[in-house]
Protein backbone atom coordinates (compact mmCIF):
# COMPACT_ATOMS: atom_id res chain seq x y z
CA UNK A 1 0.00 0.00 0.00
CA UNK A 2 2.90 2.05 0.94
CA UNK A 3 4.31 1.55 -2.43
CA UNK A 4 1.36 2.48 -4.39
CA UNK A 5 1.18 5.68 -2.58
CA UNK A 6 4.09 6.96 -2.93
CA UNK A 7 3.73 6.08 -6.88
CA UNK A 8 0.63 7.46 -7.28
CA UNK A 9 2.24 10.48 -5.10
CA UNK A 10 5.21 11.27 -7.81
CA UNK A 11 2.41 11.54 -10.70
CA UNK A 12 1.52 14.52 -8.96
CA UNK A 13 4.24 17.08 -10.85
CA UNK A 14 2.73 15.40 -14.22
CA UNK A 15 -0.44 15.78 -13.70
CA UNK A 16 -0.54 19.15 -12.15
CA UNK A 17 -0.12 20.80 -15.41
CA UNK A 18 -3.30 19.70 -16.83
CA UNK A 19 -5.62 21.78 -15.01
CA UNK A 20 -3.04 25.13 -15.47
CA UNK A 21 -3.31 24.17 -19.17
CA UNK A 22 -7.06 24.03 -19.32
CA UNK A 23 -7.25 26.98 -16.60
CA UNK A 24 -5.13 28.86 -18.74
CA UNK A 25 -6.75 27.96 -22.05
CA UNK A 26 -10.13 29.00 -20.61
CA UNK A 27 -8.57 31.97 -19.66
CA UNK A 28 -7.72 32.97 -22.71
CA UNK A 29 -10.96 31.82 -24.80
CA UNK A 30 -12.86 34.27 -22.54
CA UNK A 31 -10.55 37.28 -23.44
CA UNK A 32 -10.87 36.18 -27.08
CA UNK A 33 -14.27 35.74 -27.25
CA UNK A 34 -14.93 38.71 -25.00
CA UNK A 35 -16.91 40.69 -28.46
CA UNK A 36 -17.44 37.73 -30.96
CA UNK A 37 -19.00 35.24 -28.26
CA UNK A 38 -18.58 32.18 -30.38
CA UNK A 39 -17.45 29.85 -28.25
CA UNK A 40 -19.72 29.81 -25.62
CA UNK A 41 -20.26 26.01 -25.37
CA UNK A 42 -16.41 25.07 -25.36
CA UNK A 43 -15.21 27.81 -22.26
CA UNK A 44 -17.62 26.11 -20.07
CA UNK A 45 -16.36 22.54 -21.33
CA UNK A 46 -12.61 23.72 -20.82
CA UNK A 47 -13.32 24.57 -17.44
CA UNK A 48 -15.03 21.50 -16.15
CA UNK A 49 -12.09 19.75 -17.27
CA UNK A 50 -10.03 21.67 -15.26
CA UNK A 51 -11.83 20.98 -12.30
CA UNK A 52 -11.69 17.25 -12.67
CA UNK A 53 -8.21 17.74 -13.40
CA UNK A 54 -7.56 19.88 -10.47
CA UNK A 55 -9.21 17.37 -8.12
CA UNK A 56 -6.64 14.22 -9.73
CA UNK A 57 -4.11 16.93 -8.91
CA UNK A 58 -5.34 17.61 -5.25
CA UNK A 59 -5.18 13.70 -4.56
CA UNK A 60 -1.82 13.29 -5.99
CA UNK A 61 -0.46 15.88 -4.21
CA UNK A 62 -2.09 14.54 -0.83
CA UNK A 63 -0.51 11.47 -1.16
CA UNK A 64 2.66 13.03 -2.33
CA UNK A 65 2.72 15.12 1.25
CA UNK A 66 2.00 11.74 2.92
CA UNK A 67 4.93 9.47 1.14
CA UNK A 68 7.82 11.92 0.78
CA UNK A 69 7.51 13.42 4.51
CA UNK A 70 6.91 17.13 3.48
CA UNK A 71 6.40 19.05 6.57
CA UNK A 72 2.67 20.16 7.21
CA UNK A 73 3.69 24.23 7.30
CA UNK A 74 5.67 23.16 3.90
CA UNK A 75 2.56 22.32 1.64
CA UNK A 76 -0.59 23.58 3.64
CA UNK A 77 -0.77 26.78 1.25
CA UNK A 78 -0.57 25.31 -2.32
CA UNK A 79 -2.47 21.99 -0.31
CA UNK A 80 -5.39 24.54 0.72
CA UNK A 81 -5.39 26.64 -2.64
CA UNK A 82 -5.07 23.84 -5.00
CA UNK A 83 -8.52 22.71 -3.54
CA UNK A 84 -10.23 26.23 -3.33
CA UNK A 85 -8.52 26.04 -7.31
CA UNK A 86 -10.32 23.02 -8.17
CA UNK A 87 -13.46 24.06 -6.32
CA UNK A 88 -13.33 27.43 -8.37
CA UNK A 89 -13.38 25.65 -11.53
CA UNK A 90 -16.44 23.79 -10.84
CA UNK A 91 -17.81 27.03 -10.08
CA UNK A 92 -16.73 28.67 -13.17
CA UNK A 93 -18.34 25.91 -15.07
CA UNK A 94 -21.95 26.20 -13.55
CA UNK A 95 -21.67 29.94 -13.69
CA UNK A 96 -21.25 29.93 -17.17
CA UNK A 97 -23.79 26.87 -17.47
CA UNK A 98 -26.02 29.33 -15.65
CA UNK A 99 -26.81 26.73 -13.22
CA UNK A 100 -29.19 27.84 -10.48
CA UNK A 101 -27.54 25.97 -7.88
CA UNK A 102 -24.99 29.29 -8.17
CA UNK A 103 -27.50 31.48 -8.77
CA UNK A 104 -25.50 33.63 -6.07
CA UNK A 105 -22.75 33.90 -8.87
CA UNK A 106 -24.63 35.67 -11.11
CA UNK A 107 -24.69 39.52 -9.72
CA UNK A 108 -20.70 39.08 -10.33
CA UNK A 109 -19.80 40.29 -13.11
CA UNK A 110 -17.71 37.40 -15.15
CA UNK A 111 -14.91 39.53 -15.84
CA UNK A 112 -14.44 39.94 -12.04
CA UNK A 113 -14.42 36.19 -11.88
CA UNK A 114 -12.23 35.67 -14.01
CA UNK A 115 -9.60 38.17 -12.96
CA UNK A 116 -9.83 36.43 -8.97
CA UNK A 117 -9.40 32.95 -10.61
CA UNK A 118 -6.01 33.88 -12.48
CA UNK A 119 -4.94 35.29 -9.33
CA UNK A 120 -6.12 32.05 -7.43
CA UNK A 121 -4.11 30.13 -10.05
CA UNK A 122 -1.06 32.05 -10.29
CA UNK A 123 -1.37 31.75 -5.95
CA UNK A 124 -1.32 28.08 -6.29
CA UNK A 125 1.39 27.63 -8.72
CA UNK A 126 3.56 29.68 -7.51
CA UNK A 127 3.52 27.99 -3.99
CA UNK A 128 4.02 24.87 -5.45
CA UNK A 129 7.21 26.19 -7.03
CA UNK A 130 8.29 27.36 -3.67
CA UNK A 131 7.97 23.34 -2.14
CA UNK A 132 9.50 21.90 -5.29
CA UNK A 133 12.71 24.59 -5.76
CA UNK A 134 12.15 26.53 -3.09
CA UNK A 135 11.35 29.72 -1.81
CA UNK A 136 14.50 32.03 -3.05
CA UNK A 137 14.36 29.92 -6.60
CA UNK A 138 13.87 32.96 -8.75
CA UNK A 139 16.25 35.52 -6.44
CA UNK A 140 19.08 32.60 -5.68
CA UNK A 141 21.25 33.99 -8.28
CA UNK A 142 21.02 37.66 -6.47
CA UNK A 143 24.31 38.21 -3.95
CA UNK A 144 22.94 37.86 -0.40
CA UNK A 145 22.83 41.50 0.87
CA UNK A 146 19.93 41.94 -1.80
CA UNK A 147 18.38 38.57 -1.04
CA UNK A 148 17.48 39.74 2.85
CA UNK A 149 16.95 43.30 1.36
CA UNK A 150 14.41 41.75 -0.09
CA UNK A 151 13.09 39.63 2.93
CA UNK A 152 14.34 36.15 1.74
CA UNK A 153 16.15 33.40 3.98
CA UNK A 154 19.78 33.10 3.10
CA UNK A 155 21.44 30.19 3.12
CA UNK A 156 25.08 29.57 2.58
CA UNK A 157 27.38 26.19 2.58
CA UNK A 158 29.45 25.95 5.88
CA UNK A 159 32.75 25.85 5.03
CA UNK A 160 35.25 23.48 7.22
CA UNK A 161 38.16 25.79 7.44
CA UNK A 162 41.28 24.67 8.73
CA UNK A 163 44.47 24.33 9.09
CA UNK A 164 48.10 23.43 10.68
CA UNK A 165 48.19 26.36 13.20
CA UNK A 166 43.84 25.81 14.45
CA UNK A 167 42.75 22.54 14.07
CA UNK A 168 42.94 21.66 17.30
CA UNK A 169 41.19 24.08 18.58
CA UNK A 170 38.27 23.62 16.36
CA UNK A 171 34.96 22.66 18.40
CA UNK A 172 34.30 19.01 16.40
CA UNK A 173 30.45 19.43 15.98
CA UNK A 174 29.97 23.08 15.75
CA UNK A 175 33.10 23.22 13.27
CA UNK A 176 32.87 19.77 11.36
CA UNK A 177 29.63 17.70 12.22
CA UNK A 178 26.94 20.33 11.58
CA UNK A 179 28.72 21.91 8.51
CA UNK A 180 28.62 18.07 7.14
CA UNK A 181 25.21 17.74 7.88
CA UNK A 182 24.22 21.14 6.85
CA UNK A 183 25.88 20.66 3.12
CA UNK A 184 24.79 17.11 2.63
CA UNK A 185 21.25 16.37 4.47
CA UNK A 186 19.63 19.44 5.57
CA UNK A 187 17.92 20.77 2.51
CA UNK A 188 15.41 17.29 2.94
CA UNK A 189 16.41 17.06 6.86
CA UNK A 190 15.59 20.51 8.13
CA UNK A 191 13.09 22.97 9.38
CA UNK A 192 11.37 23.50 6.26
CA UNK A 193 11.48 20.02 4.41
CA UNK A 194 11.56 17.15 7.31
CA UNK A 195 11.75 13.90 5.30
CA UNK A 196 10.63 10.76 7.53
CA UNK A 197 10.44 13.05 10.46
CA UNK A 198 13.87 13.33 10.57
CA UNK A 199 15.48 16.82 11.11
CA UNK A 200 19.64 17.36 11.28
CA UNK A 201 20.12 21.19 11.93
CA UNK A 202 20.47 21.38 15.73
CA UNK A 203 21.42 18.98 18.80
CA UNK A 204 17.88 18.76 19.60
CA UNK A 205 16.20 17.25 16.65
CA UNK A 206 19.76 14.51 15.59
CA UNK A 207 18.74 13.57 18.95
CA UNK A 208 15.30 13.13 18.58
CA UNK A 209 15.13 10.62 15.46
CA UNK A 210 12.85 10.07 12.90
CA UNK A 211 10.09 8.25 12.24
CA UNK A 212 11.79 4.91 12.55
CA UNK A 213 13.10 6.28 15.72
CA UNK A 214 16.76 7.48 17.25
CA UNK A 215 19.60 7.71 14.47
CA UNK A 216 22.46 7.27 17.14
CA UNK A 217 23.21 4.68 19.29
CA UNK A 218 25.81 7.06 21.50
CA UNK A 219 29.44 5.20 21.01
CA UNK A 220 28.62 2.75 18.49
CA UNK A 221 28.69 4.10 14.99
CA UNK A 222 27.93 0.94 13.00
CA UNK A 223 24.68 0.55 14.90
CA UNK A 224 23.77 4.21 13.89
CA UNK A 225 21.59 4.79 10.95
CA UNK A 226 23.36 8.21 10.80
CA UNK A 227 26.51 6.39 9.43
CA UNK A 228 25.16 3.36 8.34
CA UNK A 229 23.07 4.90 5.76
CA UNK A 230 26.17 7.03 4.26
CA UNK A 231 27.83 3.59 3.46
CA UNK A 232 25.30 1.46 1.82
CA UNK A 233 25.61 1.31 -1.93
CA UNK A 234 24.38 4.09 -3.96
CA UNK A 235 21.66 2.17 -5.59
CA UNK A 236 20.23 0.72 -1.66
CA UNK A 237 16.86 2.74 -1.56
CA UNK A 238 18.06 3.04 2.04
CA UNK A 239 21.29 4.55 0.91
CA UNK A 240 21.46 8.59 2.26
CA UNK A 241 21.65 10.73 0.66
CA UNK A 242 19.98 10.00 -1.79
CA UNK A 243 22.08 9.00 -5.26
CA UNK A 244 20.77 12.06 -7.43
CA UNK A 245 21.78 14.37 -4.41
CA UNK A 246 24.74 15.79 -2.83
CA UNK A 247 27.19 12.75 -1.32
CA UNK A 248 29.11 13.48 1.27
CA UNK A 249 33.56 12.84 0.80
CA UNK A 250 34.88 9.69 1.98
CA UNK A 251 37.00 12.27 4.58
CA UNK A 252 33.16 13.75 5.74
CA UNK A 253 31.88 10.25 6.64
CA UNK A 254 34.92 9.09 8.23
CA UNK A 255 34.08 11.78 10.62
CA UNK A 256 31.11 11.42 11.40
CA UNK A 257 32.38 7.74 12.17
CA UNK A 258 34.57 8.91 14.14
CA UNK A 259 32.43 11.63 16.06
CA UNK A 260 29.83 8.90 16.57
CA UNK A 261 32.39 6.28 18.17
CA UNK A 262 33.55 8.61 20.96
CA UNK A 263 29.75 9.61 22.35
CA UNK A 264 28.72 11.93 19.74
CA UNK A 265 29.47 15.13 21.90
CA UNK A 266 28.21 18.62 20.96
CA UNK A 267 30.86 20.63 23.05
CA UNK A 268 34.37 19.96 23.01
CA UNK A 269 37.56 20.84 20.63
CA UNK A 270 39.25 18.39 18.68
CA UNK A 271 41.96 18.89 20.65
CA UNK A 272 40.22 17.82 24.13
CA UNK A 273 38.65 14.81 22.35
CA UNK A 274 41.90 13.33 21.52
CA UNK A 275 41.09 13.03 17.67
CA UNK A 276 43.61 12.20 15.31
CA UNK A 277 44.94 14.65 13.09
CA UNK A 278 45.41 12.63 10.24
CA UNK A 279 41.41 13.15 9.85
CA UNK A 280 41.55 16.71 9.06
CA UNK A 281 44.34 16.74 6.78
CA UNK A 282 42.30 16.75 3.84
CA UNK A 283 40.23 20.13 5.26
CA UNK A 284 44.33 21.56 5.29
CA UNK A 285 44.47 24.25 2.71
CA UNK A 286 46.05 23.08 -0.34
CA UNK A 287 49.21 24.31 -2.06
CA UNK A 288 48.71 26.87 -4.83
CA UNK A 289 50.88 25.81 -8.05
CA UNK A 290 48.88 27.11 -10.68
CA UNK A 291 49.52 29.00 -13.69
CA UNK A 292 46.97 31.95 -12.28
CA UNK A 293 46.15 33.96 -9.12
CA UNK A 294 44.98 32.13 -5.70
CA UNK A 295 42.11 34.70 -5.92
CA UNK A 296 38.11 34.37 -7.03
CA UNK A 297 37.72 36.77 -9.86
CA UNK A 298 34.55 37.26 -12.50
CA UNK A 299 34.12 35.67 -15.70
CA UNK A 300 34.61 38.03 -18.72
CA UNK A 301 31.26 38.14 -21.19
CA UNK A 302 31.45 35.40 -23.58
CA UNK A 303 30.65 37.92 -26.51
CA UNK A 304 33.73 40.29 -25.51
CA UNK A 305 35.86 37.09 -25.86
CA UNK A 306 34.29 36.08 -28.97
CA UNK A 307 34.79 39.77 -30.61
CA UNK A 308 38.54 39.28 -29.28
CA UNK A 309 38.83 35.60 -31.09
CA UNK A 310 37.05 37.43 -34.09
CA UNK A 311 40.48 39.60 -34.47
CA UNK A 312 42.56 36.48 -34.38
CA UNK A 313 43.58 35.95 -30.62
CA UNK A 314 43.25 32.03 -29.15
CA UNK A 315 41.22 32.45 -25.90
CA UNK A 316 40.62 30.10 -23.61
CA UNK A 317 39.61 29.41 -20.27
CA UNK A 318 42.91 27.92 -18.37
CA UNK A 319 40.44 25.32 -16.14
CA UNK A 320 36.98 24.69 -15.16
CA UNK A 321 37.59 25.91 -11.68
CA UNK A 322 38.88 29.24 -12.81
CA UNK A 323 37.37 32.22 -14.85
CA UNK A 324 41.09 32.92 -15.52
CA UNK A 325 42.20 33.26 -19.09
CA UNK A 326 44.88 32.54 -21.44
CA UNK A 327 45.38 34.17 -24.56
CA UNK A 328 48.15 34.16 -27.32
CA UNK A 329 48.62 34.96 -30.27
CA UNK A 330 50.09 31.60 -31.81
CA UNK A 331 48.03 32.66 -35.16
CA UNK A 332 49.13 36.71 -35.32
CA UNK A 333 52.54 37.43 -36.20
CA UNK A 334 51.66 40.16 -37.59
CA UNK A 335 51.04 41.53 -33.78
CA UNK A 336 52.24 45.27 -32.78
CA UNK A 337 52.41 46.90 -29.92
CA UNK A 338 49.22 48.73 -30.86
CA UNK A 339 47.28 46.07 -31.32
CA UNK A 340 47.51 45.66 -27.29
CA UNK A 341 44.19 47.49 -26.88
CA UNK A 342 42.36 44.55 -28.23
CA UNK A 343 43.04 42.21 -25.27
CA UNK A 344 42.26 45.31 -22.66
CA UNK A 345 38.24 44.27 -22.27
CA UNK A 346 39.83 40.91 -20.79
CA UNK A 347 42.51 42.87 -18.97
CA UNK A 348 41.49 41.61 -15.46
CA UNK A 349 41.05 37.84 -16.48
CA UNK A 350 44.39 37.32 -18.39
CA UNK A 351 46.49 34.93 -16.20
CA UNK A 352 48.74 33.62 -19.03
CA UNK A 353 49.64 35.83 -22.32
CA UNK A 354 51.98 34.13 -24.99
CA UNK A 355 53.22 37.27 -27.45
CA UNK A 356 56.04 34.88 -28.88
CA UNK A 357 56.83 35.13 -32.71
CA UNK A 358 55.40 38.62 -32.93
CA UNK A 359 56.69 41.68 -34.07
CA UNK A 360 56.30 43.59 -30.39
CA UNK A 361 58.93 45.78 -28.88
CA UNK A 362 59.50 47.39 -25.68
CA UNK A 363 57.59 49.52 -25.68
CA UNK A 364 55.13 46.68 -24.27
CA UNK A 365 56.40 46.50 -21.37
CA UNK A 366 54.45 49.50 -20.37
CA UNK A 367 51.08 47.92 -21.57
CA UNK A 368 51.34 44.57 -19.79
CA UNK A 369 51.79 46.68 -16.64
CA UNK A 370 48.14 47.21 -16.64
CA UNK A 371 47.42 43.12 -16.67
CA UNK A 372 46.72 43.15 -12.73
CA UNK A 373 46.20 39.30 -12.71
CA UNK A 374 49.24 37.68 -15.20
CA UNK A 375 50.92 34.86 -14.15
CA UNK A 376 52.94 33.53 -17.21
CA UNK A 377 54.55 35.70 -19.78
CA UNK A 378 55.56 34.21 -23.14
CA UNK A 379 57.91 37.08 -25.04
CA UNK A 380 59.80 34.31 -27.04
CA UNK A 381 61.23 35.13 -30.45
CA UNK A 382 60.61 38.68 -29.94
CA UNK A 383 62.56 42.17 -30.67
CA UNK A 384 62.62 42.29 -27.17
CA UNK A 385 65.73 43.78 -25.33
CA UNK A 386 64.68 44.49 -22.35
CA UNK A 387 64.30 47.88 -21.72
CA UNK A 388 62.15 49.23 -19.55
CA UNK A 389 61.24 45.75 -18.38
CA UNK A 390 61.34 46.97 -15.33
CA UNK A 391 57.65 47.95 -15.30
CA UNK A 392 56.24 44.19 -14.49
CA UNK A 393 57.77 44.33 -11.16
CA UNK A 394 54.19 46.18 -9.98
CA UNK A 395 52.40 42.65 -11.31
CA UNK A 396 51.81 40.40 -8.19
CA UNK A 397 51.55 37.16 -9.29
CA UNK A 398 54.02 37.22 -12.07
CA UNK A 399 56.37 34.22 -11.85
CA UNK A 400 57.39 33.14 -14.94
CA UNK A 401 58.93 35.04 -18.11
CA UNK A 402 60.11 33.34 -21.55
CA UNK A 403 62.70 35.64 -23.08
CA UNK A 404 64.15 32.35 -25.11
CA UNK A 405 65.22 33.54 -28.95
CA UNK A 406 64.71 36.89 -28.03
CA UNK A 407 67.29 40.29 -28.08
CA UNK A 408 67.47 40.06 -24.63
CA UNK A 409 70.86 41.94 -23.06
CA UNK A 410 72.34 41.20 -19.88
CA UNK A 411 72.87 44.75 -18.67
CA UNK A 412 68.94 44.76 -17.78
CA UNK A 413 68.67 41.06 -16.13
CA UNK A 414 69.29 42.60 -13.02
CA UNK A 415 66.20 44.63 -13.00
CA UNK A 416 64.20 40.73 -12.42
CA UNK A 417 65.26 41.01 -8.53
CA UNK A 418 62.79 43.68 -7.71
CA UNK A 419 59.93 41.10 -9.06
CA UNK A 420 57.74 40.01 -6.52
CA UNK A 421 56.77 36.79 -6.90
CA UNK A 422 58.85 35.32 -9.98
CA UNK A 423 60.04 32.24 -10.26
CA UNK A 424 62.09 31.53 -13.31
CA UNK A 425 62.81 33.28 -15.97
CA UNK A 426 64.20 31.87 -19.67
CA UNK A 427 67.07 32.81 -21.22
CA UNK A 428 67.90 30.58 -23.64
CA UNK A 429 68.99 31.64 -27.28
CA UNK A 430 69.39 35.49 -26.08
CA UNK A 431 72.71 38.05 -26.00
CA UNK A 432 72.83 36.04 -22.16
CA UNK A 433 75.65 33.69 -22.64
CA UNK A 434 75.36 30.77 -19.97
CA UNK A 435 74.25 26.99 -19.18
CA UNK A 436 72.11 25.18 -17.28
CA UNK A 437 70.85 27.56 -14.36
CA UNK A 438 72.15 30.11 -11.93
CA UNK A 439 69.73 31.80 -9.22
CA UNK A 440 69.37 35.26 -8.48
CA UNK A 441 67.84 36.85 -5.45
CA UNK A 442 69.31 34.92 -2.53
CA UNK A 443 67.86 31.44 -4.84
CA UNK A 444 63.73 33.00 -5.32
CA UNK A 445 64.37 33.48 -9.04
CA UNK A 446 66.04 30.85 -11.43
CA UNK A 447 67.86 31.92 -14.50
CA UNK A 448 67.34 29.04 -17.01
CA UNK A 449 70.19 28.96 -19.59
CA UNK A 450 69.12 26.17 -21.54
CA UNK A 451 71.33 24.62 -23.94
CA UNK A 452 71.82 21.24 -22.12
CA UNK A 453 73.64 18.38 -22.87
CA UNK A 454 72.61 15.05 -21.93
CA UNK A 455 75.55 12.17 -20.90
CA UNK A 456 76.13 9.22 -23.29
CA UNK A 457 74.84 6.24 -22.44
CA UNK A 458 75.82 2.68 -23.39
CA UNK A 459 73.02 2.23 -26.04
CA UNK A 460 74.00 5.53 -27.66
CA UNK A 461 76.84 3.55 -29.60
CA UNK A 462 74.71 0.09 -30.54
CA UNK A 463 74.03 0.00 -34.15
CA UNK A 464 70.91 -1.80 -35.19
Amino acid sequence: MDVLKQVLGRLHPLIVHLPIGFIILGLLLQWYDRKRKEYGKVIPLVYLWGGISAALACVTGYLQYLGEGYAFDTVKWHLWSGIATALFAFLMYARLKEIRQVDFLSKVPIVVLSAFFFVLISFTGHKGGNITHGEDYLVEPLPNHIKSALGFETFEEKVIALNEENWQDAVMYDDIINPILNNNCVSCHGPKKTKGELQLHNPEVILKGGENGEIIVTGNSETSELYTRLVLPKNDEDHMPPKDKRQPTPEEIELIRAWLNIGNPFEGTIGDLGIEKELFLSFFPKKHDADYPDIQISAASQDTINGIKNKGFHVENISKASNFLEVSCINMPSFTDSDFEFILPIREQIAILDLGGTQITDAIFEKLATLPNLTVLKLDATAITGKDMELLASLEHLKSINFTGSLLEEIYLHNLVEFKKLEVAYVFGTQIQGEGVRTLNEGQIIIDYGNYELPPIPSDSIIY
